[in-house]
């Protein structure tokens, strides 16, 4: 079968250095927003970057210019989390930082809180056209403690069904300070995952859940999160432990607010430490996830599915460590990193990815994949 795929971003054009970071929404026109890390100087995480956007009008075949949507001056604008609410109301959750503010720099708590990372919001009201300015939330989305901090990347949520409708769900990871003043704060550990939550569409935000430091051999950092039909939230996150398992999960019966249970190892998720998607398919508790499933190198995208909202393939029970094991299309066997999912329509998902012939990082390219509803 034939794919149909496109390049709305490649490295070394249109004024850009490195595109990274990939993010995308379908907005009430039906018009596709890919959203993206432009980096200007280099294709360092950190320096000047620009938070950019390209719209599709025919389900992300071809793409429109280039439009930016956030600078801060010669520092950072990044990790996009974009919703389209139900109202039609666009908001795109963003991290700022100084150009010197380096992730190790944060992490050893180097860097005055001013230069951190400062969580920010901006809204469209005409489908992504044109943006409000940055408006800061800092203050809602973090606690003083907390010294790296990281919104998505990828799509956020605003819930469906059951009695939390209507909350709008980002997650999100930080890191925590040391205990013990001789250590320097950079080590895996104290990576911690958390959600931002808001009832009143983005007014106003609160910190729902945290986990963090349950298990030495669990750090929860880039979290995705999907919606199941009774309106519980499936949440699916790299690990940065040092141990055999790149992925960990929980679920959040309670909109975000609390997890059932803290993150822990998905060992049916083989693949590198790196960011990954998670989308609902149809109504009875289907999923698919993208990203590398080489074993350690940021290689082999592909998308994997579940029929149970993620704990099984529907094997029995003693078989359940094989969960997610269904290939349902391994879109490249090239290098490949970051990836974000979104719903088309019925019958197929796009999925915008981080990919190159010799490097995971050449382009962010879009790709329709036809899908089946779980049966």
């Amino acid at each position: 079968m034939a794919y149909e795929s496109s390049v709305p971003y490649r490295a070394g054009t249109e004024g850009y250095t490195s595109f990274r970071i990939p993010a995308v929404v379908r907005a009430r026109s039906g018009d596709l927003l890919a959203f993206a890390e432009g980096r200007v100087s280099s294709a360092a995480d950190s320096g000047t970057i620009h938070l950019v956007l390209k719209r599709s009008a025919d389900g992300g075949r071809t793409w429109g210019p280039l439009q930016v949507v956030a600078r801060n001056g010669t520092g950072t604008a990044g990790n996009p989390a974009p919703v389209a609410l139900d109202s039609g109301r666009l908001l795109l959750l963003q991290v700022h930082n100084a150009a010197e503010a380096t992730e190790d720099r944060i992490r050893r708590g180097r860097v005055p809180p001013a230069d951190g990372r400062r969580v920010r919001l901006q809204h469209s009201d005409d489908d992504g056209a044109t943006w409000s300015p940055p408006r800061e939330i800092t203050d809602q989305a973090t606690l003083p403690q907390w010294r790296w901090y990281a919104t998505g990347p990828g799509h956020a949520l605003q819930l469906r069904h059951g009695p939390y409708a209507g909350r709008l769900l980002v997650p999100a990871n930080h890191s925590t300070p040391p205990t013990d003043p001789r250590d320097n704060g950079t080590e895996p550990r104290y990576n911690g995952g958390h959600a931002l939550l808001s009832d009143d569409d983005g007014a106003t935000w609160r910190i729902g859940y945290r986990d963090s430091d349950t298990d030495r051999s669990v750090a929860p950092n880039e979290t995705t999160a999907a919606e199941l039909p009774d309106g519980s939230v499936y949440l699916n996150s790299r690990n940065e432990a040092p141990s055999a398992w790149r992925r960990v999960d929980a679920v959040s019966t309670d909109g975000g607010e609390h997890l059932t249970r803290p993150f822990r190892p998905q060992a049916g998720l083989t693949g590198p430490a790196v960011q990954g998607s998670a989308l609902p398919l149809g109504d009875r508790g289907g999923l698919l996830f993208s990203g590398p499933a080489h074993p350690s190198a940021r290689a082999l995208m592909t998308l994997r599915s579940s029929r149970d909202g993620g704990l099984t393939m529907g094997v029995p029970p003693r078989e359940r460590s094989r969960a997610w094991g269904r290939t349902a299309h391994t879109v490249t066997g090239l290098p490949a990193a970051y990836s974000d999912l979104v719903r088309l329509d019925r019958d197929s998902v796009g999925l915008l990815y981080e990919t190159g012939d010799f490097s995971a990082y050449s382009t962010i390219t879009f790709r329709r994949i036809p899908v089946e509803e779980p049966t």
